[in-house]
């Protein structure tokens, strides 16, 4: 196990302020797969005594969505041989499935198990068992009910604030009565919890109508079906606020099949949360009103907290949280679709 100071590094710090703007969220998928990236070391500084570093990713789907798959192909980029790393990736929507990938990397003997948990429940036993092998744990993305004590970093977006953000915007549009379908995410992910407890929240303060609370599970065919089926009940609603953007578009198409007007002065506003270029474009058309902003860039962050326990410091924050901000279709630009986007 190694030992950390406390000399505090100022490169994570001033990352994380420069880096902080950019794009997040989940999507859609069910696998639970692995993969070994590379296996040779190249000639790299990211140990202080120039060894191969050996890390286990246990990550979500990255065919989930936009969001993931600019995140794994973000954390695969960093963690390569040519960086130093010996890499291997586990990918699950399943805890059950991403604790069992992690006690195999445990028993393999990495020296870093990097996790963006599925629920934010029942890693404690793992994560101690981690601890006990001398394996440092770094979150990314999401993260977990567990103590603090457990891991040595967590890179992770604000998911309650992401939530309070697009609930206080749709409170802001002063609507004469609110009738939302909330279609949610994965339940129990950080993702799913932060942006559901914020709706949750002002609706029940402000006598707002939820017609549906359903899970789609970040997929867009589930979403279309869920609207499809209020469209089809009679039921009125006038806002989708749906936790991803894939679920938003599954939710448009439903709209779209049945000619109902969505977007800017529409019938129904539509909101969606990652930034997915192609979900900001929809909002600079105007058809749809809101998207809330998700980071999926954390590889460069856990790389300089490896490099700081590595060096035999600790990490400058326990927690680095990314910053977020949500667009609206009435004053995005195309520089913030090409800026955000992705």
């Amino acid at each position: 196990m190694k030992k950390f100071g406390k000399k505090i590094l100022a490169t994570v710090v001033a990352a994380t302020m420069a880096f902080g703007l950019v794009a997040c969220g989940a999507g859609s998928g069910s696998s639970g797969s692995s993969d070994t990236g590379s296996s040779d070391a190249g000639t790299s500084d990211t140990g202080s005594s120039g060894k191969t570093i050996k890390v286990g990713i246990i990550n979500n789907d990255p065919n989930e969505s936009g969001y993931r798959t600019a995140n794994d192909k973000d954390l695969k980029a960093m963690f390569s041989a040519e960086n130093g790393y010996e890499a291997s990736f586990a990918y699950s929507l399943k805890n059950d499935e991403q604790i069992t990938a992690a006690q195999k990397f445990i028993q393999d003997g990495v020296d870093y198990l990097l996790l963006s948990a599925a629920d934010t429940s029942g890693w404690d036993s793992v994560l101690k068992d981690a601890q006990d092998a001398g394996i440092q744990v770094i979150l990314f993305d999401r993260t977990i009910d567990a103590s603090d004590s457990l891991y040595a970093a967590s890179i992770v977006s604000d998911m309650d604030k992401e939530g309070e953000q697009a609930a206080n915007w749709l409170k802001d549009q002063g609507l004469s009565e609110y009738n939302i379908i909330h279609l949610q995410g994965v339940m129990g992910s950080a993702a799913q919890q932060g942006r559901s407890g914020a709706l949750d929240t002002l609706a029940k303060e402000n006598g707002w109508k939820i017609v549906t609370q359903q899970t789609a599970e970040w997929n867009a065919e589930k979403a279309q079906q869920i609207v499809q089926s209020v469209i089809d009940s009679g039921e009125k609603f006038n806002v989708i606020y749906a936790e991803n953007d894939d679920m938003a578009k599954g939710a448009v198409e439903a709209l779209d099949k049945a000619n109902i007007s969505h977007g800017v002065g529409k019938d129904v506003i539509v909101m969606g949360f990652d930034c997915n270029k192609w979900a900001l474009e929809e909002l600079l058309k105007k058809n749809w009103n809101y998207d809330g902003q998700c980071n999926p860039f954390q590889a460069k962050y856990i790389d300089e907290v490896i490099k700081q326990l590595e060096a035999g410091q600790a990490p400058a924050e326990k927690t680095i949280i990314m910053e977020e901000k949500g667009f609206d279709a009435n004053t995005i630009t195309q520089e913030d679709v090409d800026n955000y986007g992705i």
